[in-house]
């Protein structure tokens, strides 16, 4: 809940002090995190409050409160405002007449309807009421008030924040994987121990079967340094970095190995051999890259593209950068994933050329040259990510606030967005190029092991994809 804006000292009122008809009340706006935090706290796991794709197929449409959430913001007003301080609760009746979504705002209200001087107990009429006034919950509680005045400095609570479980994004991925068998992957240039730790990382959890591509001596002298066992392992030797991965694409041109994974080179010196007409990887559709994130502050992993290869996409590149993207998502369990166009707002404007691509995208869906997924868009990131911030702009949308594809503009906002989330969202993260023949592991060398590792996942399952459907 949140910290209510004036009541800095809690004053209450004695039995002596109330007259029928003394009402108070606290103003709140359901946020993801409110229901978070009651489920944590009470045990109720319910679908209907955590999972917006089990929500959807409910009579409601939608993530709800849980209906004793509003109960407790009751109980807010009366142990702080009225009776306030020493109020003694004891009974408490309630009708829950409407749900409560994601960016309503209730207006919590009590008022004494009877006071009984004998015993010293008060009853409250309780109402909850939604923005346009309707009531979604209604009831009325008995308390005992206080005998004497208390006059206390408000207690400062602990800023708290809900996680995820850390690991769970690579668990799950890795036990998607778990049943396909390892695929031969070309590791491009691994001269450094980064890159060579990250391709038997990926060979001990069953992924890849590593390939080796580069100057042996080079390769073998991170090896040693590093005090990394190569034995087993095929390298094909050649002179450079170029060599590489000119050398890397020729294996997958020859079926010989399924996947490349960037080493010690430069992303550009890769790319570049991978997209050359002659003798790359080319297939019709645009190559691009995609993050795949999990941020404990968003319910599920989520996709932003292009953040790494397309640096300003026209409409056809962006038509493809989506299509690549919601390819991935099914790959890795997402059968309709829900695809947000972002922009800076959501409405369409003309001299944002970001809103009009948005909406001509959406369009080209509507008649089917975008399928497989439900797109939206211009949306703004708000809008895209958080429900509350999406019903409070009036957006309706099977999209807004659900998104599991965030597309980008351009290249700089996309990897400044991807990095944010990484570094100031605490995020996991994966990294793939899609379009090419063959999938393209692209890490950094500030990624985690557990990034490397969940990217050969993806690449894994991306090759075993294309052996049914070459891209």
């Amino acid at each position: 809940m949140n910290a209510d804006d004036d009541l800095r000292v809690l004053r209450n009122r004695t039995f002596e002090e109330l007259s029928v008809g003394d009402s108070a009340s606290i103003e709140r706006t359901l946020t993801a995190q409110d229901i978070q935090l009651f489920a944590v706290l009470s045990g109720d796991l319910d679908p209907q409050h955590l999972d917006p794709e089990f929500a959807a197929t409910t009579r409601f449409h939608g993530v709800v409160a849980h209906g004793m959430w509003g109960g407790a913001l009751i109980s807010a007003v009366l142990g702080t405002r009225l009776p306030g301080p020493g109020t003694i609760y004891l009974a408490q009746s309630l009708r829950f007449l409407a749900p409560v979504r994601l960016g309503d705002r209730l207006s919590v209200q009590v008022e004494v309807a009877a006071l009984d001087p004998a015993t010293r107990r008060v009853t409250l009429a309780c109402r909850c009421l939604l923005a346009d006034g309707s009531p979604a919950i209604e009831g009325e509680a008995e308390v005992i008030a206080p005998e004497a005045r208390i006059e206390r400095a408000r207690t400062t609570l602990p800023d708290i924040r809900v996680e995820a479980a850390r690991g769970e994004g690579l668990a799950r991925l890795l036990a998607h994987a778990a049943s396909l068998p390892p695929v031969r992957v070309a590791v491009v240039h691994p001269c450094d121990a980064l890159s060579l730790a990250g391709a038997l990382d990926a060979r001990d959890a069953g992924l890849i079967e590593p390939v080796l591509v580069g100057p042996r001596a080079r390769i073998e002298a991170a090896a040693a340094e590093a005090g990394i066992d190569l034995s087993g392992l095929a390298i094909e030797a050649v002179a450079h970095s170029h060599a590489a991965a000119a050398r890397a694409v020729e294996l997958a041109r020859q079926g010989r190995v399924e996947a490349l994974m960037k080493g010690s080179l430069h992303t550009d010196e890769l790319m570049r051999a991978v997209v050359a007409s002659a003798t790359g990887l080319r297939t019709k559709r645009r190559i691009s890259h995609c993050f795949v994130l999990q941020t404990p502050h968003y319910p599920r992993p989520f996709i932003v593209t292009d953040a790494a290869i397309n640096l300003a996409p026209d409409l056809a590149q962006k038509a493809d950068i989506i299509r690549n993207a919601i390819a991935l998502a099914q790959v890795i369990g997402v059968e309709t994933p829900k695809v947000a166009i972002l922009a800076a707002v959501e409405t369409v404007t003309p001299t944002m050329p970001a809103t009009l691509d948005a909406a001509a995208l959406c369009k080209m869906a509507d008649r089917g040259q975008i399928e497989g997924g439900v797109l939206d868009g211009p949306l703004a990131l708000d809008n895209a990510i958080s429900m509350a911030a999406a019903r409070t702009k009036g957006i309706v949308s099977d999209v807004a606030g659900q998104a599991d594809i965030l597309v980008v503009p351009d290249l700089e906002s996309g990897n400044m967005l991807a990095k944010q989330i990484m570094y100031m969202g605490d995020a996991a993260s994966a990294g793939i190029v899609l379009g090419a023949k063959v999938p393209v592991v692209l890490t950094s060398r500030a990624d985690s092991r557990e990034s490397r590792i969940a990217s050969c996942a993806i690449a894994l399952m991306l090759a075993h994809r294309y052996r049914a459907s070459p891209p």
